[in-house]
């Protein structure tokens, strides 16, 4: 009998031990490397006490300024801002194989075909890799091998136009590119022409779908997007109006169906939206600030997709450029760019809302956090 109750303690004690082991989430953090940070970061979330330590630091990667780890979680994508003496086309994107430990290994790179590449995806079959080139306005897709390197780019689009914002929107800056979780398409938001670009893959091409694009209201800036409900709906965030946008699928078009502003009416400072998110249990919506330096919050109506102003979260920093939520919907971490801090927020089921733990950690100029 003492055998079985000393069997089942060290049963027990493995089973605790596991689990205060899988509370630990490794994530990436990429940066612009035009001050003090040296490249790729990877760090530890201790998800009960909300404390970040910093693992390893991956040195001489320029300017990886937005990262997407692959499916399967074997591959880390990378788009990096080159100096004009390196690369004059603009930049590059990079694959990167994660091994033990998290340690990423360099596999190969192509170069971007345009200026500022600034935002990356990977297929839902890990098969195709997608980037936007800000200023180069233009995106382009390339293949990848089972191993995981970068093929040649086997699309390539040059957008064109512009609108009001004389002063930001005088040519296309192709801002984000995402593929859709439905019906083989690929979105991409235009911060110079105003547009949500619509596109469908065929034979490892993006072509033009019939409806060519969805169009923002003039000056909004499109900038990032995330979907929701299968692909039917896409919350558009609008950097220069400060604006979030909800996009519908009726029969083949696509059409907005309501825009509401991510700052308080009160407010008169000047703030550029950045990032965008839904909670995994699709209850709640959140985007960043930087100016006003918060996450709004709002609530969505499960039948209506109305989105329903919750309030607004200070991100204990300067200049929230992105912001992520780790995959069960705890914890928010936010990449102050300016401050170069990251922040932890435990977010209150019940209400959506994320509150400062107090932890942070302090790294050079965080603009994107990917969770393995």
């Amino acid at each position: 009998m003492r055998r079985l109750f000393l069997g089942l303690a060290l049963i027990m004690s493995a089973l605790l031990l596991f689990a205060k082991n899988g509370e630990k989430q490794a994530f990436y953090v990429g940066t612009f490397t035009n001050g003090k940070s040296k490249g790729i970061y990877l760090c530890e979330l201790d998800k009960e006490s909300g404390k970040i330590v910093l693992k390893q630091t991956f040195a001489g990667i320029d300017n990886p300024s937005f990262l997407k780890v692959s499916p399967d979680k074997k591959f880390l994508y990378v788009v990096g801002r080159a100096p004009n003496k390196i690369e004059s086309s603009g930049g590059y994107v990079q694959a990167y194989a994660i091994g033990k430990n998290n340690q990423i290994r360099f596999l190969n790179k192509q170069i971007s075909h345009g200026a500022d590449p600034c935002h990356i995806d990977v297929s839902p079959d890990g098969k195709l890799v997608a980037i936007a080139n800000y200023s180069g306005g233009n995106l382009a897709l390339y293949p990848v091998d089972m191993n995981g390197y970068l093929q040649k780019a086997s699309s390539i689009i040059n957008n064109r136009g512009s609108s009001v914002n004389k002063d930001r929107q005088t040519k296309p800056h192709a801002h984000s590119i995402k593929f859709s979780p439905k019906n083989n398409m690929v979105f991409s938001a235009d911060l110079g022409t105003d547009q949500l670009d619509i596109f469908k893959l065929e034979n490892n091409q993006l072509k033009k779908y019939d409806q060519k694009f969805v169009k923002m209201d003039p000056g909004a800036g499109p900038r990032h997007f995330t979907f929701y409900e299968k692909g039917d709906f896409i919350f558009v965030i609008n950097e220069l109006n400060s604006t979030i946008s909800t996009v519908k699928q009726k029969d083949e078009n696509w059409e907005i169906i309501q825009t509401v502003s991510t700052l308080p009416s009160s407010y008169e400072g000047v703030s550029y939206c950045a990032d965008i998110h839904v909670s995994p249990d699709g209850n709640y919506l959140y985007g960043s600030n930087r100016g006003h330096n918060s996450i709004a919050v709002f609530r969505i109506d499960k039948e209506s997709k109305e989105l329903i102003p919750i309030g607004f979260v200070p991100t204990e920093g300067d200049w929230p450029r992105n912001f992520s939520l780790t995959p069960d919907g705890d914890l928010m971490l936010v990449a102050n760019q300016n401050s170069g801090n990251i922040t932890v927020f435990k977010i209150d089921r019940s209400t959506g809302i994320p509150a400062f733990t107090g932890e942070e950690i302090k790294l050079p100029s965080p603009v994107c956090i990917e969770f393995l």
